[in-house]
């Protein structure tokens, strides 16, 4: 079965907004009350179910006590070309990719002991 890692991630708002939150250590509800706006509205941002507009999100931002910066530079393919290889591998190359991706999330640090 091949899974899709898009999917996994939310928005760029959605993962701004909870990023923001988590860092001031605050709950959705409080950062509601905070903000002024019902909870709900809260957790449909961070679902992805609604994106707030830029204003919305730089509000939201700033009650949780920081401040979002945009910037541009030049583009990076970085990811397109990331894409575009994923897009050109075969279903067994993303079946043995998952494979491993699985193995690593289930290994667990073995520690060594030498003796003199």
């Amino acid at each position: 079965m091949t899974r899709s890692y898009e999917t996994e991630l939310p928005g760029v708002a959605a993962g701004i907004l909870q990023l923001a939150r988590m860092k001031a250590g605050m709950s959705q509800r409080e950062l509601a009350e905070r903000a002024g706006v019902p909870s709900t509205m809260i957790s449909a941002y961070e679902r992805g179910l609604r994106d707030p507009t830029v204003g919305t999100l730089l509000r939201l931002v700033r009650a949780a006590g920081l401040d979002l910066r945009f910037h541009l530079e030049p583009a990076d393919p970085h990811d397109d070309v990331l894409e575009a290889m994923e897009h050109s591998r075969s279903q067994s190359e993303r079946d043995r990719r998952d494979g491993e991706i699985d193995l690593w999330r289930g290994a667990h640090l073995v520690s060594t002991v030498t003796s003199n």
